[in-house]
């Protein structure tokens, strides 16, 4: 008879089986005392056996098996620790988010609300021609003015629109005259 049907009719790996009964006991009371949950206890026992099966020929050369089985089972409680992730219970009615304001939404309200703060003809030639894009021909075309004339009234209505946005809106220009800076929540229109 050769070695391999001398096998036969014995479970593979008998070294791990053997090894197995002999520490199981100690081995799940080690894991109930660390993990203090039977039921994952069982599960990490189940766990540290599978292991042992499928380390296979290499088990049966271990020099100490019940070393090799108790660190198994010391990883798989840390792993298992790892993977537990404290958690914080929901309410069911969590408040709304208070809105925000973006400080570009804040500016474009504030720009709005200055806008409305001059006079009607002032914020009537900056709409027309700044925002609409009307040429200052066809706006002094279409109301019987000539172009310097619409020229001198469009600078004087920017330079009222720009004190009203430096004062309540808070904006704030560069040396060169660009915008630098805004500060939402300045001082409300009157």
């Amino acid at each position: 008879m050769t070695d391999a049907g001398a096998h036969i009719g014995t479970p593979p790996f008998r070294c791990v089986l053997d090894a197995w009964h002999e520490h199981e006991a100690e081995l799940h009371g080690f894991l109930i005392g660390q993990a203090h949950d039977p039921a994952l206890a069982d599960d990490l026992l189940q766990d540290v056996f599978l292991k042992a099966i499928r380390a296979g020929v290499s088990f049966c050369t271990l020099d100490s098996p019940r070393g090799w089985l108790f660190q198994v089972a010391r990883h798989a409680l840390i792993d298992q620790h790892r993977l537990r992730k404290p958690t914080v219970p929901v309410e069911d009615a969590l408040p709304a988010p208070e809105p925000t304001v973006t400080p570009v939404d804040a500016l474009s309200a504030c720009l709005d609300q200055a806008l409305l703060a001059l006079d009607a003809d002032d914020r009537d030639v900056v709409q027309r021609c700044d925002l609409e894009g009307q040429t200052q021909r066809a706006y002094a075309e279409a109301h019987g003015l000539g172009v310097p004339a619409v020229k001198a009234r469009i600078q004087r209505a920017r330079v009222r629109l720009r004190r009203h946005i430096v004062d309540r809106c808070g904006v704030r220009f560069d040396a060169d005259g660009h915008v630098c800076c805004h500060t939402p929540g300045q001082r409300p229109l009157a």
